[in-house]
């Protein structure tokens, strides 16, 4: 049977990608995938074939993927951090059902969220939850409500997709809503380009981050009542009990 790795490849340095997502991607004959993930791949895949679509192009991206698996060639659809958090896993699925033939295997990646939360400290180490800011396949309507429950449950937030050209104001709006039931001294922080050259981390509070500027390349951690800094780092206790000497 002909097969494509479904294959998250971390947020970006090779150091981050998991042995197993490097060892699927040198049995391929070609890399499919969004034009700024695969240009991560090039100097270390460099002898593949590389097919790549743009934003907005993700059914014509998967349809290529199965077109040339169906040729005999296997093949990846590659995807930054995870394949099926925010990623092409489920859409590879669906688009599957019209090639029974090709086999997927989904091989998974770090996720933004944890890759973020490594440089900032230990922000998730509670009950969390990730929420994308993007309204391009989610009603802003549906965002918002899952926003407040989230801020209403007291759970560590983690945002993707925080913010871009068309959506300047929407981390504004977000913080806004999470205001109700979380307080403007809430520990946030703030990571671009993880594991990327360019890599920094910010820790602020919910009030200062709702006026501070991201990009889409920008991860955003909204911590609970109980998450803290400790020596520069973002840190939530999950309770563990322990003695003191």
């Amino acid at each position: 049977m002909n097969k494509i790795y479904v294959i998250g490849i971390g947020p970006g340095s090779y150091e981050q990608m998991t042995i197993k997502a490097a060892e699927a991607l040198k049995k391929c004959d070609v890399i499919v995938g969004y034009t700024v993930y695969v240009d991560l791949l090039r100097e270390y895949f460099g002898e593949k074939e590389f097919l790549t679509t743009p934003m907005r192009q993700e059914v014509r991206r998967c349809e290529m993927a199965f077109e040339e698996a169906a040729k005999g060639r296997t093949t990846a659809m590659v995807c930054s951090g995870d394949a099926g958090i925010y990623g092409m896993a489920g859409l590879m699925y669906e688009i599957g059902e019209k090639y029974p033939d090709i086999e997927l295997e989904i091989i998974p990646g770090v996720t933004a969220a944890i890759g973020g939360a490594a440089v900032l400290g230990a922000p998730m180490s509670h009950d969390c939850c990730l929420i994308s800011l993007s309204d391009l396949l989610t009603p802003w309507k549906k965002i918002e409500k899952r926003l407040l429950a989230a801020a209403q449950a007291d759970f560590v937030i983690c945002l993707y997709n925080p913010s871009s050209k068309k959506r300047a104001d929407y981390l504004d709006k977000a913080c806004d809503l999470m205001l109700r039931y979380k307080s403007e001294d809430t520990v946030c922080g703030v990571v671009k380009n993880i594991a990327r050259e360019g890599e920094a981390m910010q820790i602020l509070s919910l009030k200062e981050l709702q006026k501070t500027a991201v990009d889409m390349f920008s991860t955003v951690f909204i911590g609970n009542c109980d998450t803290k800094v400790i020596d520069g780092k973002m840190v939530t206790p999950r309770g563990y009990r322990y003695e003191r000497d």
